[in-house]
């Protein structure tokens, strides 16, 4: 009977050592962040210091649109597996099933591609500049969440970067 009591002691303190573990250590759950979702995260932040610098408001738009997308595939490319389809897929669709944290972002992104596909064909009315502006801060969050949780330490994208990378 000791022996029993110990094994399932010796069980009992094995697991709870490795929930503490898990519970403190965050990055123990987390996939790893591969190249490419690296690749998306730096294109998604040059198109944030893009938008910055322009003052067209449908440009300002359409880049800060694009860094979204570029954003969320990031995350479809840490937390999901190339598949092969016959149809294409809505990222922002994707991203609210392999990431439920994101998905009233996913939500607000999708409901504004009509106007970046209005602003990218260079309909002068089909943003204001105050909506620009308003998405261009949007994408700053998303970006900053999306580093974030991820596990990648975040900055602020700096306008001069657009600069520099160009």
């Amino acid at each position: 009977m000791t022996t029993d009591t110990t094994s399932t002691t010796s069980t009992t303190s094995t697991t709870s050592r490795t929930s503490r573990t898990s519970r403190t250590d965050p990055l123990v759950r987390r996939p790893p962040v591969v190249a490419a979702a690296h690749d998306l995260l730096a294109t998604a932040r040059h198109d944030v210091a893009e938008a910055m610098v322009t003052s067209v408001a449908t440009q300002r738009y359409a880049s800060s649109h694009l860094a979204a997308l570029r954003t969320a595939a990031a995350v479809l490319a840490v937390r999901t597996r190339p598949v092969a389809s016959k149809r294409p897929r809505n990222v922002w669709s994707m991203l609210a099933q392999v990431a439920p944290e994101l998905t009233e972002w996913a939500a607000f992104f999708a409901a504004g591609a009509g106007k970046r596909a209005a602003a990218e064909a260079g309909l002068s009315r089909a943003v204001t500049p105050r909506e620009a502006d308003d998405l261009l801060r949007d994408v700053q969050t998303f970006l900053a969440l999306v580093e974030t949780t991820l596990g990648l330490d975040h900055q602020p994208v700096l306008p001069q970067l657009a600069h520099r990378a160009s």
